[in-house]
């Protein structure tokens, strides 16, 4: 297997490892994977050609700086003190693994992506792509950077981190 194989395979088991973590809400093995530094964010679109650039200056879906904001939503979804997310849904991730770089010292992947989820007798279905800057870290990664693209923008469901 040549490196590129290794690491395409490498890649590829650590975001199946997050699609699970996700779809069996286990919230603490989730956040692991994500560094202190994390920013994790799901642009809003400006028109339809185009998703904002700026979290800072323009509207997002969702924004959280670092990792903190990832901690604090899953404490407000564990502790029901989100109405949003009581009861929570059940989900099925599902992606693509479409490409794998080295640059800089961190592996950028981009996938394309797919999450059922299901309540109260409704199915819903949101799909885009996301980019990672994932960190090395001994034989696997920690997630610098999550930017998740939401192509099928028309919300019929609360969208929160589980259902991307």
């Amino acid at each position: 297997m040549t490196d590129t194989n290794a690491r395409w395979l490498a890649v590829s088991q650590f975001l199946g490892r997050e699609a699970l973590f996700l779809d069996d809400k286990d919230w603490d093995s989730w956040l692991e994977l994500y560094h202190e530094d994390a920013e994790y964010w799901v642009p809003a679109w400006d028109d339809h050609e185009r998703p904002t650039n700026d979290p800072q200056h323009e509207v997002s879906l969702i924004y959280y700086p670092n990792r903190g904001g990832l901690e604090d939503r899953v404490f407000r979804i564990r502790t029901r003190r989100s109405s949003a997310s009581t009861p929570p849904p059940r989900t099925v991730h599902l992606f693509t693994l479409l490409a794998v770089e080295e640059k800089d010292g961190l592996v950028h992947v981009r996938t394309s992506w797919n999450t059922t989820s299901f309540l109260e007798e409704t199915v819903s279905t949101l799909s885009g792509h996301a980019h990672y800057d994932l960190e090395p870290t001994g034989d696997t990664f920690v997630i610098k950077r999550k930017k998740t693209i939401v192509t099928t923008d028309i919300f019929r469901e609360v969208a929160d981190v589980y259902s991307l």
